[in-house]
């Protein structure tokens, strides 16, 4: 991929005309009220350490569809934003431990993921430039003496087994102010993780051991309603409808009528939406774990009897996320479709937003060329193109129209951003001590 083509914008496959423009202008106008709204938010309650968004973008309306506190894909990021990453760090350490001379970083157990080692590399890249001395304490099974591990980027890592003494981690010659997780704590809390002296960041109880999607997105849900009356806008422009049930077995087809009852009532909202805005498109939702990420359970849904008419291998895969951990509740979301498309194929792509602290410090598209407009773009053991964002997110240019780049990429930041709150408000209700 050359060097133009890698930083390109994907284009709209709807016209704008409609409510996205409009967003777009509210966005606009109200800038200055939007940051110093941020502002205050972000002194009551700190954004987590770092955050990625995933959004989707169908013309009519721009929303966040997940959250993830330990992102990877910091090697998708434009290269060029990179002081932008370095400056956020530092100013979360200056708040975390201010005299922070090395950080311990904990990264996922994939020993055969290459594009997650790149990832981490990049990371590793960001943290050392922030000034820290950085190095990688692994829970990966069996691990008993350092590891190397060679990225195809040239790049080097090097895995040691964590090592606890009293209520600190340590390793031979550091000793960490902090310990920074990169690893979403899918398979539960490791205990040599527990009542660290240490601060933990994120901590251990935003991983998905203990997180639920349907909390986030009770939060995302009011602080739509408040953003958007600020900025005088309906709140369904700017954030997916969802619920979610309770204990559901999909082998055992328990909570089935659960489920059921659940998908239909966000369709009907969906529909009610649809007509109001005069959409001409069939509604769907997304039903996907609870906990978990990946892009692993979730599936497609347009009519409740789909979820009666599963099959065996269908429910087999709905019934389990990363590392075998079986699905015991599940979120249903609006499914909101993406009209953004990119290339001849003109594949559909969707934006992911990557924060630092309460800093937007850059993003990329995640660009499929075998998924349909409204299929979740995140799909394992299928190829994507990441394509780096060519802007920032962090400045509109309002001598442009609203739809010009650089506001497009302002808005994608404000909405990653309205996400970011709401992981800081789940932060917020964390117990126990927390930086």
């Amino acid at each position: 991929m050359g060097h133009a083509d890698r930083f390109a914008v994907p284009h709209l496959t709807t016209a704008l005309t409609g409510p996205l423009l409009e967003i777009e202008s509210h966005l606009l106008a109200r800038q200055p009220a939007i940051e110093q709204w941020f502002r205050g938010q972000w002194q009551r309650t700190p954004a987590p350490f770092y955050c990625s968004v995933d959004l989707r973008n169908s013309g009519f309306k721009l929303a966040p569809v997940d959250t993830n506190l330990f992102p990877a894909g910091f090697n998708n990021l434009n290269p060029d934003f990179r002081p932008l990453s370095v400056q956020a760090v530092q100013a979360e350490v200056e708040r975390i431990c201010p005299a922070a001379r090395a950080v311990l970083l904990v990264p996922e157990s994939h020993t055969r993921n290459v594009f997650y080692y790149e990832s981490l590399a990049a990371l590793v890249e960001i943290l050392t430039l922030a000034g820290l001395q950085v190095r990688l304490g692994s829970l990966l099974p069996g691990l008993d003496a350092p590891r190397p591990v060679d990225v195809p980027s040239g790049r080097h890592l090097l895995l040691e087994p964590l090592r606890r003494e009293g209520d600190k981690l340590v390793l031979p010659n550091l000793d960490p102010c902090f310990v920074l997780l990169n690893n979403d704590l899918s398979g539960g809390r490791p205990e040599i993780l527990e009542g660290l002296a240490q601060p933990v960041v994120p901590p251990l109880a935003l991983g998905w051991s203990n997180r639920r999607k349907s909390a986030h997105f009770t939060h995302y849900r009011r602080i739509a309603a408040e953003f958007a009356e600020i900025i005088g806008i309906d709140p369904w422009l700017i954030e997916p409808l969802f619920r979610n049930c309770g204990e559901i077995d999909f082998q055992k087809r328990a909570g089935e009528d659960c489920l059921i009852e659940n998908v239909a009532t966000v369709l009907e909202g969906v529909r009610a939406k649809y007509r109001q805005y005069g959409i001409d498109q069939e509604p769907f939702v997304i039903v996907k774990a609870d906990a978990g990420t990946y892009g692993m359970a979730i599936m497609t849904v347009k009519h409740p009897d789909e979820v009666r008419e599963l099959n065996r291998k269908e429910r087999n895969k709905m019934a389990r996320i990363k590392e075998g951990q079986p699905v015991t509740q599940v979120l249903v979301q609006e499914g909101v479709y993406t009209q953004e498309t990119w290339g001849a194929e003109n594949a559909y792509a969707e934006p992911v937003v990557y924060m630092i602290g309460h800093f937007v410090v850059g993003g990329f598209y995640r660009v499929h060329t075998e998924r349909g407009d409204n299929e979740n773009l995140n799909a394992p053991g299928m190829h994507f193109q990441p394509l780096a964002f060519a802007g920032p997110c962090a400045f509109p240019d309002p001598t442009q129209e609203p739809d010009a780049t650089p506001n497009r990429f302002y808005a994608y930041g404000v909405i990653a951003r309205l996400a970011l709150l709401a992981a800081a408000r789940e932060l917020d209700e964390v117990k126990g001590p927390h930086p």
